[in-house]
């Protein structure tokens, strides 16, 4: 039988206890692995063992396909209503809100962001998503098209069938309703594989699932190592459609994967470089306050991050004075302390990474404004970091880092900024910030991304569609948009008297 994870929280800002299975997720079910191995999660903000979870592998998602198929042809897809799916959703982002501390805390100590935000943005969003994709459950409309008298036409938005869902260790409650929101509004089953770094919550949400009322099968959860778990549902036969966030060298691989099988739909939500251009007629204090929260929060661990801040040279000086004061004043360490804006980085790995990546800048010839070290001696904390004098093939230019590292570029005006801020391989996110409008969304439309935000960053609702051009990814994510990765359109053509 599986474990149990137990954990009493006592902190200032939370004090309850938490008590879930820490098994595979299976046809409603907490089962062990078919190997029996566990997989050791441990607590980035100290480095120590938190638990061990149970390891999936390809048998397990092979048990678990076969479950999502059951139901999808007995249970669940076109067998449901699409008001019952939506009543069903509903109450389960009833259930997140019944427990919505106990879910932030989960979130802060798994991932290492702050209780604050997690509960702020992370969880609510959970909660905003699941109750958006409720809404369009019954509202998944055909069409009939007028061809000759003699002939009705109409199409069907079916549900693709079993989907396979593979989601990052960034913001794992929150990916988990990007996913499942519109997946199972359109009538899908789905195997998801959260991040093996941050499981906790999708186990937590794996009880609401069930206490919600879903049938058996619908939802499964297989957690387990990428190269293995992540590998065989984007090879899986019987698996129709795969959805990844996640970095760019990976989606590559399981877009390849999914190619080789049976050529399954694939939508990737991946990396980014995100440019954030400060003209010199900006709001300077209000823009100064943005791009710290821009590349700061969630430690720098966000796909989205402004990670380029481009300022204008008029500026450059005064932006740079107080954008350092901005950084010095943020708080590193406890996530659970109220006054704490940036936690630990997710791993040991993700920190020697980011700290590989500010050695870079610094033997390429970059200039560590402020920062760039580590912060105390347990965990993964890293100082919030500001690389000035960079050139744009410097790899803390070009590549994404992931983390609390603001790379400062000095521009001379507009075309020089789009010439910059276009020049990378990614295309997620960008921000502008002017005080001239029209200049503004000007340079919003120049710019070379799926999302473009004025005078603000980091900004996201259930309705907006999110996702990338070039390298940061393929199809869109949230509103109405991501309704289309999950339904296949079918063309029924009835004569009506016509003889041949």
């Amino acid at each position: 039988m599986p474990g149990i994870f137990t954990y009493k929280f006592d902190t200032p800002v939370y004090k309850g206890e938490s008590s879930f299975s820490t098994g595979l997720f299976i046809n409603g079910e907490f089962v062990d692995g078919s190997n029996k191995t566990t997989i050791d999660i441990i607590n980035p903000s100290n480095g120590k063992l938190l638990t061990k979870i149970s390891e999936g592998t390809p048998t397990d998602i092979d048990i678990a396909v076969k479950a999502a198929r059951h139901a999808f042809d007995t249970s669940w897809g076109l067998k449901v209503s699409g008001s019952k799916r939506g009543l069903l959703l509903n109450k389960l982002a009833d259930l997140i809100e019944e427990n919505f501390d106990e879910l932030a805390a989960l979130e802060a100590l798994d991932n290492g962001k702050t209780f604050s935000w997690a509960k702020k943005v992370d969880v609510q969003d959970a909660v905003d998503i699941i109750r958006y994709y409720a809404g369009w459950a019954d509202k998944i409309h055909g069409s009939t098209i007028e061809t000759t008298e003699d002939k009705l036409v109409y199409v069907r938005n079916e549900p693709v069938g079993v989907v396979g869902q593979i989601i990052p260790w960034n913001f794992p409650i929150m990916m988990i309703a990007w996913k499942l929101g519109p997946a199972l509004a359109t009538g899908n089953t789905v195997v998801l594989k959260p991040s093996e770094l941050t499981p906790l919550t999708a186990l937590r949400m794996a009880e609401l699932i069930n206490e919600a009322g879903f049938p058996l099968g619908v939802v499964n959860i297989v957690i387990g190592y990428g190269n293995t778990v992540g590998q065989a549902i984007s090879e899986h036969m019987d698996i129709e459609k795969v959805a990844f966030t996640g970095s760019t060298l990976v989606g590559r691989k399981i877009m390849e994967a999914s190619a080789t099988t049976n050529l399954k739909k694939v939508t990737l939500e991946l990396g980014g470089k995100s440019p954030n251009i400060i003209f010199d007629d900006a709001n300077l204090e209000q823009a100064v306050a943005w791009a710290a929260h821009g590349i700061f929060w969630n430690h720098g661990q966000s796909c989205s991050a402004g990670s380029r801040i481009m300022v204008q040279e008029g500026i450059y000086e005064e932006f740079l004075k107080l954008f350092t004061e901005k950084a010095k004043a943020i708080k590193v360490g406890d996530p659970f302390d109220p006054e704490t804006f940036q936690g630990p980085q997710i791993s040991q790995i993700q920190y020697d990474r980011i700290m590989g990546y500010i050695e870079s800048g610094k033997s390429q010839g970059a200039t560590v404004h402020y920062g760039g070290h580590r912060i105390g001696t347990k965990g993964y904390f890293i100082s919030p970091t500001i690389f000035t004098n960079t050139q744009q093939k410097m790899r803390i230019v070009q590549e994404e880092i992931f983390g609390p590292v603001a790379v400062i570029v000095k521009f001379k005006h507009e075309d020089d900024a789009i010439q910059k801020a276009n020049d990378t391989t990614y295309g997620l996110a960008s921000a502008v910030f002017s005080q001239n409008i029209n200049r503004a969304i000007t340079v919003a439309h120049r710019l070379k991304a799926g999302t473009a935000w004025i005078n603000c960053v980091q900004h996201f609702n259930p309705n907006v569609p999110f996702g990338g051009y070039k390298q940061s990814g393929i199809g869109r994510e949230l509103g109405k948009y991501a309704l289309d990765n999950y339904t296949n359109v079918k063309a029924v053509h009835v004569n009506l008297g016509h003889r041949q």
